[in-house]
């Protein structure tokens, strides 16, 4: 048992007896911690047309360092902003809001053009080749005799 105590107490020591930690360097410059509410931040200014350079400012980043961990955000914010406002839409709709509601069918829904009466269609004249090629079509009356 004593030795068992001994191992579970063991912890390993350097060369002059100080406990081993993780080595660290403490140099350069501290990583940058993509989450969510910065993917947020970069649709929505995307979707405001913003530049790279204006996030990048913004978020306080290089324009490299934002394309390298935002490449989707800024290529297709707009695109994510409305999927998003989407869905909340529809949260809403199945909650049993009206307006909602009426705001998801006259998106979804084409929209259909007032019904007009019918114009009379007028026929279109008959251009030569047209003409040439029927003419083509019908044998003159004199070939009955001929084939006969």
């Amino acid at each position: 048992m004593a030795e068992t105590e001994i191992e579970a107490d063991r912890v390993d020591l350097d060369l002059f007896g100080q406990p081993m930690t993780a080595i660290r360097d403490p140099r350069g410059r501290p990583c940058f911690a993509k989450s969510k509410e910065n993917q947020m931040l970069v649709m929505t200014l995307r979707a405001r047309n913003w530049t790279h350079g204006q996030i990048a400012s913004f978020m306080g980043c290089d324009e490299k360092t934002l394309r390298k961990h935002f490449s989707r955000e800024l290529e297709h914010g707009a695109l994510f902003m409305e999927g998003i406002a989407m869905q909340a839409l529809v949260r809403k709709m199945q909650e049993g809001h009206v307006g909602a509601t009426k705001e998801v069918l006259s998106i979804t829904r084409p929209s259909v053009a007032p019904m007009t009466t019918a114009k009379p269609r007028v026929p279109q004249p008959v251009g030569k080749k047209a003409l040439a090629g029927e003419e083509a079509r019908q044998p003159p009356p004199s070939w009955g005799d001929l084939l006969n």
